[in-house]
């Protein structure tokens, strides 16, 4: 397309320009799409950095999926670009990176962007620094951040913007189009040279579409796009009128036009469509009315989408829905919501659960959520109660777990009861079971946990907290994050937590036998203490001069102190009395020791395969392994001992080494 072209077919009014077809799935929005275009291809004058918002509901993402069409390569074979205005049409360029926000952390997203780009970086601020140094610019495309964390009483969205997008937008290398709440804006915008950064509004008269909005609400209607067969769809004169009308009455609002016609297709007895103020302005109508007409009470329709309104995740589980709706309203087993298809489908749909696996494949689970989450923060948002009606939710939760038994809880319970509590303000309470600590996702539960000021968590919980990072980064089984959960507990003093793990039912690989908080020892050595009826095996560690029955070796260098290995205590004994493997023994041990910054590792001599993995939190100074199977392990935390009972899955490496990506 030569720039001429471009030029003009430019407008300034919004409208299509005469001659040029409307976007095939957008049906309008013209001077965005312009804007955007502009955006895509650097022209002078444009913003390297967009702040797309609007009102919830006002087809932000709509929009946004409506562009990226445009801008893939592969996806713009199948649009009519010729039919376009040309001004709209981004130039025919590489696809841009997209990571989607939808349930990540904000370090999570900021390290999808890093893999997508091929960085090296290790840490977090890396990356920003790589980007700036690149030669040629990077585009990236955040989609609506308001479905960012794993938690959504964590707050993420906000912190997405702090630590992930206003760090972007600040690199003069990268061109940023975020989707963003109304009042995150401003915050990504601000301290932005003038010219390098625009806030497109989609409810300001500028970019307002009432075109578009009226082309949306006839093409929902029409039956050659899926609308069902009934007069007023199917007489072409009555439905441009009915979408005129809903148009009209939604004010700008996309979602108000989209769960109007689903409530008129889905129940159309007693719609009125030539009656208008019978049609909803407002999200909030389009649910009242709509049980209304159904000859229901509105609150007991907003009860009964109460539960999906605060669901976590990707959506309530199907047979949860029930006793859960029980639950808002305070009442015994009630009508079950599939009996009430009629008064709750317009506003509910279902999907597959995603495999556990995280292979991109459906379980089989049925779930069920609201169509658009501006619906559920409607519903949220006119509880009179949230906090009880959040407590509430999670009794019932709780209750659903058999015997208390995490392992066989459903994963929706499991995984996601810890956000209920957080918005109940009850979360402190939970943090004291050390199989949910094993059995619950570390990300979802890390973030929750996260959310409570420090002075509020337990120490069982303060234990959890330190350790998530360790859980998250290796992506361990249940069986290792109780593993590593137990040598935490032992290191925090809080023995019968750590004990309570052994007794999951789960093949831990090792048992911690004791904890020294030693800070400073740099070397650890097993041996034994030769005399008396049997040799005792012990520890030798290097210490710092001036520690308390330390003692150096002759002619050496350096202060020891000697430990029992089964215990810990303290040995009287001179260093040079224990007994340590020669060279050529540990040559010929069936396993031998290495550690990094952050990990241990025993390999199989024989194989070189890694047999067991550790993972520490803070860095390791020295390692050792006796010959009955007790591995030592220096941080700089202290001293601890585990006595190894079975071979552990392998950390992958760059999981042990690399940042903290959750």
């Amino acid at each position: 397309m030569g720039d001429g072209k471009v030029i003009g077919a430019a407008r300034t009014d919004g409208a299509t320009a005469p001659g040029y077809a409307p976007h095939p799935y957008i049906g309008g929005r013209t001077a965005v799409l312009r804007a955007l275009s502009a955006w895509r291809m650097s022209w002078p004058g444009a913003p390297r950095v967009i702040a797309l918002t609007g009102a919830p509901g006002s087809g932000r993402g709509r929009l946004l999926t409506g562009f990226l069409m445009l801008c893939d390569p592969e996806f713009r074979t199948r649009l009519p670009l010729d039919d376009l205005d040309p001004a709209t049409v981004p130039p025919d360029l590489p696809a841009p990176a997209v990571p989607r926000p939808d349930g990540l952390t904000a370090a999570q997203l900021l390290w999808a962007v890093a893999d997508h780009f091929g960085l090296a970086a290790t840490r977090a601020a890396d990356i920003f620094t790589e980007l700036g140094a690149r030669e040629e610019p990077v585009t990236v495309v955040v989609p609506d951040i308001t479905a960012a964390g794993p938690v959504r009483a964590a707050g993420e969205p906000a912190r997405l913007v702090r630590e992930v997008l206003a760090p972007l937008a600040a690199v003069p290398t990268v061109q940023l189009l975020a989707v963003v709440p109304r009042e995150a804006a401003a915050e990504l915008t601000a301290g932005l040279p003038q010219g390098q950064a625009q806030i497109i509004d989609l409810d300001a008269p500028e970019w307002a579409d009432p075109e578009g909005l009226v082309r949306h609400a006839a093409a929902a209607l029409d039956p050659a796009r899926g609308a069902a067969t009934l007069p007023f769809t199917t007489d072409a004169r009555r439905r441009e009128a009915l979408a005129g009308a809903l148009a009209s009455r939604a004010d700008g609002s996309h979602l108000t036009v989209e769960l109007a016609v689903r409530s008129a297709l889905l129940a159309p007895d007693g719609f009125d469509p030539d009656d208008p103020e019978r049609l909803p302005a407002t999200v909030g109508q389009a649910v009242d009315l709509h049980a209304r007409r159904l000859g229901e009470d509105p609150q007991t329709l907003r009860q009964l989408l109460a539960p999906l309104a605060l669901a976590e995740g990707d959506g309530l589980p199907l047979p949860l829905w029930g006793p859960l709706a029980d639950a808002v309203a305070e009442r015994g087993a009630g009508r079950a919501p599939a009996e009430d298809a009629p008064l709750t489908a317009p506003f509910v749909t279902r999907v597959d659960a995603p495999s556990a696996a995280g292979d991109g494949r459906a379980d089989g689970r049925p779930l069920v959520r609201l169509v658009h989450p501006a619906l559920a923060a409607e519903i949220r948002g006119q509880l009179p109660d949230l906090r009880g009606t959040q407590t509430r939710i999670a009794m019932k939760l709780l209750e659903a777990v058999p015997g208390q038994d995490w392992s066989r809880a459903d994963p929706y319970v499991r995984d996601h009861l810890a956000g209920h509590t957080l918005d109940a303000g009850l979360l402190p309470q939970l943090l004291t079971d050390p199989g949910l600590f094993t059995h619950a996702d570390p990300v979802v539960l890390r973030a929750a946990v996260e959310a409570v000021p420090l002075q509020e968590l337990g120490a069982p919980a303060r234990t959890y907290l330190r350790t998530a990072p360790l859980l998250t980064r290796s992506g361990a089984t249940p069986a290792l994050r109780a593993a590593f959960l137990e040598t935490a507990f032992v290191e925090d003093g809080l023995l019968p937590y750590a004990q309570a793990l052994h007794g999951l039912g789960l093949a831990l690989p090792w048992h911690t036998l004791w904890s020294l908080p030693a800070a400073g020892v740099t070397t650890v050595a097993a041996g034994v203490l030769p005399g008396g009826p049997m040799p005792v095996p012990v520890m030798v560690g290097r210490v710092p001069d001036g520690t308390p029955g330390a003692r150096s070796l002759p002619g050496g260098e350096g202060v020891y102190t000697v430990h029992a290995l089964a215990d810990g205590t303290p040995v009287d004994a001179a260093p040079e009395q224990v007994v340590h493997p020669s060279e050529e023994e540990r040559a010929a041990a069936p396993f031998s020791v290495g550690h990094g910054d952050g990990y241990v590792r025993i390999r199989d001599r024989r194989t070189q395969e890694v047999v067991v993995s550790v993972l520490t939190d803070a860095p390791v100074l020295g390692a050792d392994l006796s010959a009955d199977g007790v591995l030592l392990i220096a941080t700089e935390r202290g001293v601890t001992a585990r006595r190894l009972t079975a071979a552990a899955p392998a950390v992958p490496a760059d999981g042990a080494v690399s940042g903290d990506r959750s």
